[in-house]
């Protein structure tokens, strides 16, 4: 007999249906915004679909030149320029509305018109990646902000999971005096946000000259996440059989070998759980990018600038905002596995 009773079914799935649109419904707004052509942001309401073209009425003046009208949403023609400067041309339709024909091309497609003096409309497709080309075309450092992200993500997901790992199974191997204390202590840091200790962190890396460089910010990310992987793979290291590892000293190996060759496969999971949240800290980060950088800042604190200096062009920082999260989605759903099977447990 089913004891939930159809009011409160109905009730559950209201409030989880509430919650699934408060999350999604932002979010398509924001996706939304990363392919909206510069015209189309200037309009309200704005459409929760972005335009894929924009329609035109081209009428042919008697000194030579065109009138350009742009179709509105409600189907009227507004006029919007009227010239025959291929250069002026080429600016209204690529920044304006993202339509990457040259004004030169334009004019040759136009010219009949001139011929027959008839008014004729035309549909022209929008470039829907241009926000992403011109962002980094727009916004000073972008490349160069990408390439440190990518440099400092590595370096933190390597020293955390070197130094990690290793204390990890230090920890699950021994037995010394203060160790669950320890074990405690790694929780301890993993609750200071990294920003707590950016400040004299940015100190410390001046006087050790490491102050706006890769290593630095990957130092500092690294602090909590050194706690958090040899928290986590302590439990998984204690999991795995000992004996399997003298097994293999008994064939010749040695210690560091057994590690490297049986004990780390088996605690793949583990690691790669940890390498996820390293690489989310450090690829999303940043205040902490904010305090110790200042040439070679990283992509999260180039966007995090553009959204809160630009008055126009907001959808160009959306786009930057699509870039820097696909590498954090697409790492995430790689390592979902390795993680579901860190939650079952070591299967030996």
């Amino acid at each position: 007999m089913n004891r939930y009773s159809p009011v409160a079914k109905t009730v559950v799935a209201l409030l989880a249906s509430t919650i699934l649109i408060a999350v999604l419904l932002p979010l398509v707004f924001f996706v939304a915004v990363a392919f909206t052509d510069n015209n189309a942001m200037s309009q309200f309401p704005k459409s929760v679909v972005p335009r894929f073209s924009i329609t035109v009425e081209v009428a042919p003046q008697p000194d030579g030149t065109f009138e350009i009208s742009l179709k509105q949403p409600d189907g009227s023609f507004n006029s919007v320029i009227t010239t025959n400067n291929a250069t002026k041309l080429d600016t209204l339709f690529r920044t304006q509305y993202s339509v990457t024909t040259s004004g030169q091309a334009l004019l040759d497609q136009w010219a009949p018109l001139q011929q027959t003096g008839q008014t004729q409309i035309f549909t022209y497709h929008k470039d829907m990646l241009y926000n992403f080309t011109a962002f980094f075309r727009i916004v000073n450092n972008a490349w160069p902000a990408l390439i440190n992200s990518i440099i400092v993500s590595v370096l933190t997901i390597v020293i955390s999971l070197t130094l990690g790992s290793l204390s990890g199974y230090a920890m699950a191997r021994n037995q010394f005096r203060g160790k669950q204390a320890l074990s405690i202590g790694m929780l301890v840091v993993r609750m200071f946000p990294t920003v707590g200790i950016a400040v004299p962190a940015a100190i410390l890396m001046i006087r050790l000259g490491l102050f706006d460089t890769p290593l630095g910010l990957a130092i500092l990310y690294s602090v909590p996440n050194i706690a958090l992987t040899a928290w986590i793979t302590n439990a998984i290291f204690i999991g795995i059989d000992k004996e399997l590892e003298e097994a293999a000293q008994v064939f010749g190996a040695s210690r560091a070998r057994a590690f490297v060759t049986i004990i780390l496969p088996l605690a793949f999971p583990a690691i790669a759980a940890s390498s996820m949240y390293a690489f989310l800290t450090a690829w999303n980060d940043t205040i902490s990018a904010l305090v110790l950088t200042d040439q070679h800042p990283t992509l999260a604190l180039v966007i995090y600038k553009a959204i809160g200096t630009t008055s126009s062009g907001i959808q160009y920082a959306a786009a930057g905002s699509i870039i820097l999260i696909l590498p954090a989605l697409v790492f995430t759903f790689w390592v979902r596995k390795y993680v579901n099977q860190m939650w079952g447990g070591v299967t030996i």
